[in-house]
């Protein structure tokens, strides 16, 4: 799966995906994170990508051409992903306006081959961008970020490690916080809808100072185990 990550910050994207589960998935080619420089697709010699705001108000806003050009070079412009049958790419602007990302969003998009994203910097991006060349535009909360770079990896770890292969053990999928999905276990499809936080973790020491760990999970006996786990949470 291809991920576009269009900003004017490429090395965020580059440096985070290089590490850790995006970094293992991108070297078994698995994934492909792609961070593309929005100054690249800029007119002028001083790579300019925004500006006044029509109207007048505080901040620069960033300007539709550099995305447009951007976005047709990548082939993930709106109007040119109208094809019949299941949709395969998407383009994605992050945007507080948007849809809040969540884990069912998480569930869809992994089944694609390929997402832009799109983010924002400044006061704003020119609404014609909104209008025109992208999708959908999503959020990952109620609240401000200085642009649209966090939100985007956010979502790409979100969805990449529910590409078959990412995670080591996909059974470790079943049980965490928010899974809503189908994996085969034992060569049997097992559905897992819980959509709830997690159960709480221990480890060895089982006593750490006057902590310790509950006794039902060192009993042994997995019933009550899973019974105390259901509860848990």
């Amino acid at each position: 799966m291809k991920f576009n990550i269009v900003t004017i910050f490429p090395e965020i994207i580059s440096d985070y995906a290089s590490e850790t589960i995006l970094g293992r998935a991108q070297k078994n080619k698995l994934i492909k994170v792609n961070a593309v420089n929005l100054r690249d697709f800029a007119d002028d010699k001083r790579r300019t990508i925004d500006d006044t705001p029509y109207g007048g108000g505080a901040g620069m806003v960033m300007k539709p051409e550099p995305i447009y050009k951007a976005l047709k070079r990548l082939g993930a412009l709106k109007l040119g992903q109208k094809a019949k049958g299941k949709r395969q790419k998407l383009t994605i602007l992050l945007s507080p306006r948007g849809k809040q990302f969540d884990q069912r969003m998480a569930e869809k998009f992994s089944k694609m081959k390929e997402i832009t994203f799109v983010c924002g910097r400044y006061e704003g991006i020119d609404q014609r961008v909104t209008d025109y060349m992208v999708d959908e535009e999503i959020s990952i909360g109620p609240y401000v970020l200085a642009g649209g770079e966090l939100g985007a990896l956010i979502i790409i770890e979100a969805v990449a490690r529910l590409i078959p292969g990412v995670l080591g053990n996909p059974e470790s999928l079943l049980e965490e916080s928010f899974a809503i999905q189908e994996i085969k276990k034992s060569g049997q499809v097992v559905k897992w809808s819980g959509g709830q936080v997690e159960y709480a973790q221990y480890t060895k020491p089982d006593k750490f100072k006057k902590w310790k760990v509950p006794e039902v999970l060192l009993s042994g006996n997995h019933a009550e185990i899973e019974k105390w786990r259901k509860g848990s949470n």
